[in-house]
């Protein structure tokens, strides 16, 4: 079982700003991606999220200032921690942990952390970008400190800018990122996900039901380990958070961001459903039903994206295709591997339950010319990461 995330363990720091409003539910999604959280509230925190709350969500003892004893919480909790995240941090804390000042169980804990430490400041905007706590921040990331900028928009003071603290699931893709071996920083990472749609009239498509998760799990499992990930996407409904989402809906479209991007990836992902035949003609104006029993519609294929591709790899570059199949498996997926130029390629019997398109866990068999098949069930995002650690071995 792939075990890079479950049962880790987070120490989450909280400090007086009112961005503090979203931990709790922060807490939940901590705990349902199976991993345990202690918590440390600074005295001002107490006044945005009470420990109740947290005690209540997190199941566990609310670690605050009155608990600083000879105890020596802060030792334990972050002996015990795999990552150390402060989320807010508000400036005040911010310059007390780029300054080795240790004069709460909060900032004692950071400075006393030997895990992985994750900084989510957030503030007013001139706050923010006031000269001193820009040093501060150049700091903590110069002592090895991971710092996650904050986003723009609307702040609680009243104005727009940037200070906001990401939201939670923001903040996991993140915390996920920490608990990874980084062994594909310097990378880049092209991937294409989801379906396309090929218009008929304004109103009508040829299409297909993937919905990209697939792909989206292979591009967030390269993100997690270092990468620098690009995803060209159909249709999708998907978050990017922490990888730029080209958006595209036909099958030429991506063929022209596929290629536009070519160049900048060492290793390109062809998971998107690509839609193999789109209308020969296209009609500027909703067809009418008419008095008409049925209408005759012309196809044309449209571009082998993958195929398009392997033609193009240069040395060094690796290619990995999916085969999405309902009969013959292994030999329509070995018959693409070797037309198609692709390095690897993973064949989904889309037919068999639990796999394929709209569901989160799937099937899968990993071709290499030269290696033996390997089958991988499960959650779409732990098959993603054991298929890169496949592919890394190379």
């Amino acid at each position: 079982m792939n075990n890079w995330k479950h049962g880790r363990h987070v120490l989450l720091c909280i400090t007086g700003g009112i961005a503090a409003y979203k931990i709790p539910a922060l807490v939940r999604l901590i705990k349902k991606a199976d991993c345990e959280v202690e918590i440390i509230l600074t005295k001002s925190a107490c006044n945005f999220v009470t420990p109740m709350t947290l005690a209540t969500l997190s199941g566990k003892k609310i670690w605050t200032d009155d608990d600083f004893d000879h105890t020596i919480p802060h030792i334990k909790l972050t002996q015990w921690a795999d990552l150390l995240v402060v989320a807010p941090c508000t400036a005040n804390t911010l310059g007390k942990i780029a300054n080795g000042i240790a004069d709460n169980l909060l900032t004692s804990a950071v400075i006393a952390a030997s895990c992985p430490v994750l900084i989510f400041p957030a503030m007013n905007e001139n706050m923010y970008e006031n000269p001193a706590t820009q040093e501060n921040l150049s700091v903590l990331s110069e002592r090895g400190l991971h710092v996650v900028e904050p986003s723009e928009g609307d702040l609680a003071c009243g104005v727009a800018g940037k200070g906001r603290m990401p939201e939670p699931e923001e903040i996991m893709q993140e915390i996920f990122r920490a608990f990874c071996v980084h062994d594909m920083t310097g990378k880049n990472v092209l991937v294409t996900a989801g379906p396309t749609r090929e218009y008929i009239d304004p109103v009508r498509y040829i299409s297909n039901p993937s919905t990209g998760k697939m792909g989206v799990a292979m591009a967030r499992a390269a993100w997690y380990r270092g990468a620098e990930v690009k995803v060209v996407a159909g249709p999708v409904d998907v978050e990017p958070y922490s990888f730029e989402l080209i958006h595209v809906e036909s099958a030429l479209e991506m063929l022209e961001a596929v290629k536009a991007n070519f160049s900048w990836a060492d290793y390109i992902v062809k998971a998107a459903a690509v839609g193999d035949y789109r209308a020969k003609e296209f009609h500027a104006n909703k067809i009418k039903r008419g008095d008409k029993d049925s209408i005759t519609l012309e196809l044309i294929q449209n571009p082998d994206i993958a195929a398009e591709v392997g033609k193009l790899k240069r040395d060094g570059q690796v290619l990995i295709g999916f085969a999405a199949e309902t009969e013959n498996l292994l030999d329509n997926a070995q018959e693409k591997l070797v037309r198609k130029n692709l390095d690897y390629i993973l064949a989904n019997d889309v037919s068999a339950k639990n796999a394929g398109f709209g569901v989160d866990t799937n099937t899968l068999k990993l071709i290499h010319k030269s290696k033996p098949v390997k089958t991988f069930t499960g959650l779409k995002i732990d098959i993603a990461f054991e298929v890169w650690s496949d592919v890394l071995q190379d």
